[in-house]
């Protein structure tokens, strides 16, 4: 049979005779026959006969080439250019802002004035953060902005975040803060390259936790928790050198000890000072180390500007804006002395006169560096907050001792500091009463002299609730707490010693209980703060020292408070009391003082309302707040009052509400807690009393008057 003839069937290669016919043919078919050529591109057009093999590459190359012409316009006349059109480089894009300054709820803190160069920009707050400013925070931004650039005072480029607790001074500065370190109103060029967060060791952890919280990674930032000196000051060192990391978190104990590279940086430009009511004294070492600093702008954040005196209040204002209110001694004659006279209870009226004046003076000057605003703001976003003063009758145990260390005073066997410390111990229980607390004849700071103990018997292991009227009050408040509800309750005190009589009591009531004092690491007062405000925790009680945690922390798994002992600085007072009503707290809140009637706690109760009354009127402008207190009313301090059965600070009010301890008139409607205690509720007995069920269960126990008053009215569920 024959062989086919397909391709794939014919070898012409596997024969000697096939490759001798293929080398052999004849001259002119190989002139015929023209390969294509792998060079010659051109030969490509020739028509290949049948059977012939085709140079796939060259002709690929050669379709390549047809398509490869170039385009020709379409136009008439048209002539194309020699040199070959590409897109070039992209054009740079001119000055612009950071953020789009158009954007909707943008929040624009500069605007470039009309015939401005085009290197001024708007500054623009991030949107990250602008979104979640409520409308006050949005003013304190665009005023604490304003204050640092001298535009509030030319020249002058310091400010003082005074809000109260709970208004949210740390985003508000954080918003600032990351503005400043990121922009400039000249394109391309922040107005400060890098700042210092100043503030108590227990709060650098939760700065830098608020710096990651809001702005993620992109905030570059050095939190100094601790640690050696050199580790310390290769941190430092790191700030510095480092383009990348503009914001360092430290101490105030860190910055006075590692001053030295700080200050002869000419690269931080802010000094941001949490709690800067330290810095109240001129004289102590943070405050001098701190104006060492070369930093021309200078925040600090103080939810209570006045404290003590007015000279404390020049010293702030004087460190964030050197000389504007003159020297100490000029502010002194010119301001503080006309305004104290002025707030005198007998002062006359050409003293208030001249103290209205000066107030006003000063007010005016101050508010253009200076923003504060209440906590009555909060009533639109918090729950209720009711606040009730409860003074709390001495049992007859407390009531001997308190009078025969009383006499021991006027024996004046010791100091005043050292009887007041006494008396406050006695108040809060007696067996807290030193052993060698005498009669008379015995000096209690060397001990020596011969005496007669106080109490009869000695300090006992196990509380006896009976023996102190607040202790009593306390337990039946708690166990009424528990009974009616599942709220839980931080209880507040400036001693240690009354810090353990309060666990002795939780022990023995079988309330679990978490306990903060000075003694705790902030690292550890962190996770013992979440653990507590987790709804899952077993803990009803938070023991807390006020010296140790009054300020900074969050502890809105309790919406009750109890501070047990007043101190002599109504600052302390309200950092510690502001830990429940905070931002993130669902339930109403109350906030108790226990108050000891007719004792030293009444007289230093009466003192702090003095001081908090000339913080009103210098700070929140409440002008018209009554001079209630004289000078001479507040130097009495050791004689019990024990023919105020129900209230000294009452009856020292001069109440017009009130006939035959019965309120017959209520408080204005518009009164909250941020008013002077004339315009607040006044119960005299437990019957028109009904602002705590809690509280109301246990008046028996020994309450002999009640103040209240609430933040604002409940909104109605439509």
């Amino acid at each position: 049979m024959r062989r086919s003839l397909a391709p794939s069937q014919r070898k012409l290669a596997s024969t000697p005779d096939a490759k001798r016919r293929r080398m052999s043919a004849p001259a002119s078919m190989a002139d015929k026959a023209l390969p294509l050529v792998e060079n010659s591109p051109g030969v490509a057009n020739c028509a290949a006969p049948a059977g012939q093999i085709i140079d796939k590459a060259g002709h690929e190359r050669f379709i390549r080439e047809l398509l490869a012409k170039p385009f020709r316009v379409p136009l008439p006349n048209y002539t194309p250019s020699a040199t070959t059109k590409t897109l070039g480089r992209r054009r740079p894009a001119g000055p612009r802002p950071l953020h789009d300054p158009f954007e909707e709820g943008a929040l624009v803190l500069s605007i470039p004035s009309p015939g401005e160069p085009k290197e001024v920009v708007h500054v623009v707050v991030d949107p990250v953060l602008s979104r979640v400013l409520r409308p006050h925070q949005r003013e304190g931004v665009k005023f604490m902005y304003d204050c640092l650039t001298g535009i509030q005072i030319p020249g002058s480029y310091g400010c003082i975040m005074a809000d109260e607790m709970g208004l949210g001074k740390t985003l508000q500065t954080i918003t600032v803060l990351w503005t400043l370190v990121r922009q400039g109103p000249t394109f391309g060029r922040p107005l400060v390259k890098k700042a210092l967060i100043v503030t108590p060791s227990s709060l650098v952890k939760n700065w830098g936790n608020e710096l990651g919280k809001w702005l993620g990674e992109r905030a570059r930032f050095i939190a100094l928790e601790g640690g050696s000196g050199a580790a310390i000051d290769v941190e430092i060192a790191s700030f510095l050198n480092n383009r990348c990391v503009s914001i360092l978190i430290l101490s105030y104990e860190t910055l006075r000890a590692h001053l030295g590279p700080l200050k002869d940086s000419n690269d931080v430009e802010l000094v941001v000072c949490d709690e800067g009511h330290r810095l109240k004294n001129a004289d102590n070492q943070t405050y001098r180390a701190l104006s060492e600093l070369k930093t021309p702008r200078r925040l600090l954040l103080s939810g209570t500007p006045i404290q003590n005196d007015l000279l404390e209040y020049f010293s702030l204002v004087h460190f964030v804006n050197n000389g504007i209110l003159g020297t100490a001694a000029e502010f002194r004659k010119k301001f503080e002395n006309p305004i104290l006279r002025s707030r005198d209870a007998y002062s006359t009226e050409t003293e208030q006169a001249t103290g209205r004046s000066k107030l006003d003076e000063l007010v005016a000057i101050v508010n253009r560096c200076l923003i504060r605003r209440t906590n009555a703001l909060l009533a639109q976003y918090l729950p209720t907050k009711h606040e009730i003063i409860v003074c709390c009758r001495l049992t007859e145990t407390q009531r001997q001792a308190y009078k025969r260390f009383s006499q021991t005073y006027d024996d004046k066997s010791c100091t005043a500091l050292a009887a007041i410390t006494q008396l406050k111990k006695i108040c809060n229980h007696p067996c807290l009463a030193e052993e060698d607390m005498v009669v008379k004849g015995k000096n209690l700071e060397t001990g020596k002299g011969k005496g007669v103990n106080v109490r009869d018997t000695g300090r006992g292991s196990k509380i006896d609730p009976a023996e102190s009227g607040k202790f009593l009050i306390l337990d039946g408040l708690l166990a009424a707490i528990k009974t009616i509800s599942n709220d839980k309750v931080v209880i507040v005190s400036n001693y240690t010693q009354t810090m353990e009589l309060f666990e002795q009591l939780c022990r023995m009531r079988g309330y679990g209980f978490v306990r903060l004092d000075g003694s705790m690491s902030s690292k550890k007062r962190d996770l013992l703060v979440k653990q507590f405000n987790d709804p899952q925790s077993s803990d009803m009680v938070f023991l807390l020292s006020s010296k140790a945690g009054g300020c900074g922390l969050n502890i809105i798994g309790a919406n009750r408070l109890v501070m047990f002992d007043p101190d002599w600085n109504p600052a302390s007072d309200q950092q510690a009391m502001a830990r429940v009503w905070r931002d993130g707290q669902k339930k109403d809140c109350f906030v108790y003082r226990f108050i000891s009637t007719g004792t030293i706690e009444e007289k230093i109760f009466q003192r702090q309302t003095h001081k908090t009354l000339l913080s009103s009127v210098v700070v929140d402008s409440e002008a018209e707040a009554e001079r209630h207190f004289s000078f001479k009313d507040l130097r009495d301090l050791f004689r019990l009052d024990e023919e105020e059965f129900h209230s000294s600070t009452h009856s020292q009010i001069k109440c017009t509400r009130c006939v035959n301890n019965i309120q017959v008139r209520p408080p204005p409607e518009d009164a909250d807690v941020a008013s002077d205690l004339s315009l607040w509720h006044h119960h005299h007995s437990a019957r028109q009393f009904n602002a705590d069920p809690a509280l109301k269960k246990v008046w028996q126990l020994g309450v002999t008057f009640v103040f209240a008053q609430r933040s604002h009215k409940a909104k109605k569920v439509p």
